[in-house]
């Protein structure tokens, strides 16, 4: 199917798990993830009026997103990958929402920028609910404090929550996990759920999925 197609195809299966969990209409944003992806298939997207993207590199995104957003100024672009503490200023300019801040280092660097720039993105604090050794955020046991030292220390709006469970487990603890650490440190949005679980996500109460080969395709490294 062509991009545009495979999109509706997504935004109807996220409608019907919305209506299937009780959920209001628009309660779960779609987040197309185009990292690795070019214009010729982000434009589909833009043109059936979809603006939210994310990313998963700084240096990749620049090189992208700022052309398309002179055609189409109302884009929200959200990072959804690591950050180096050197790509922090890069970051702050060119992201309206930062989904993954998973350390104290992070936490510093963005605030310095956020006065520097007098730029504001919104902000996730990248949760690992698997505990997994290669993968970035913090853990769980740590997540609450976290985003209260966020707040109180680095004076930073924590919005949401966000984890990427481990491929080979059943992701539904893993968001149950999330979504409760979310209500013990008073934050309402929680970023969960992919191209292969983003309707479980929904059910345990992701505001937002992030979809990229459900809508893209598989995605050609062949560049990076």
């Amino acid at each position: 199917m062509a991009v545009a197609d495979q999109y509706h195809a997504v935004k109807n299966a996220i409608a019907k798990a919305m209506a299937d969990a009780g959920r209001k209409p628009d309660s779960v944003a779609l987040v197309a993830i185009s990292k690795t992806h070019g214009e010729d298939k982000i434009l589909p997207l833009l043109e059936a009026g979809h603006r939210v993207f994310g990313e998963n590199k700084v240096q990749e995104s620049q090189a992208k997103w700022p052309t398309l957003r002179e055609r189409f100024p109302d884009i929200e672009l959200r990072l959804v990958g690591p950050l180096q503490s050197n790509k922090t200023g890069d970051a702050v300019a060119l992201f309206d929402v930062i989904e993954s801040v998973d350390r104290e280092k992070i936490a510093r660097a963005i605030a310095k920028e956020v006065e520097k720039q007098g730029r504001n993105p919104r902000l996730y604090v990248q949760v690992n609910t698997g505990e997994e050794e290669q993968k970035a955020g913090i853990l769980p046991k740590e997540a609450v404090a976290f985003v209260e030292r966020c707040r109180s220390e680095h004076g930073l709006t924590i919005e949401g929550l966000m984890c990427i469970p481990p491929v080979d487990e059943n992701p539904g603890p893993h968001f149950a996990l999330l979504a409760k650490l979310a209500g013990e440190a008073g934050v309402e949005k929680l970023s969960m759920g992919m191209s292969g679980d983003y309707e479980t996500a929904i059910q345990f109460g992701a505001t937002s999925v992030r979809v990229g080969s459900a809508i893209f395709g598989e995605r050609d490294y062949s560049g990076n």
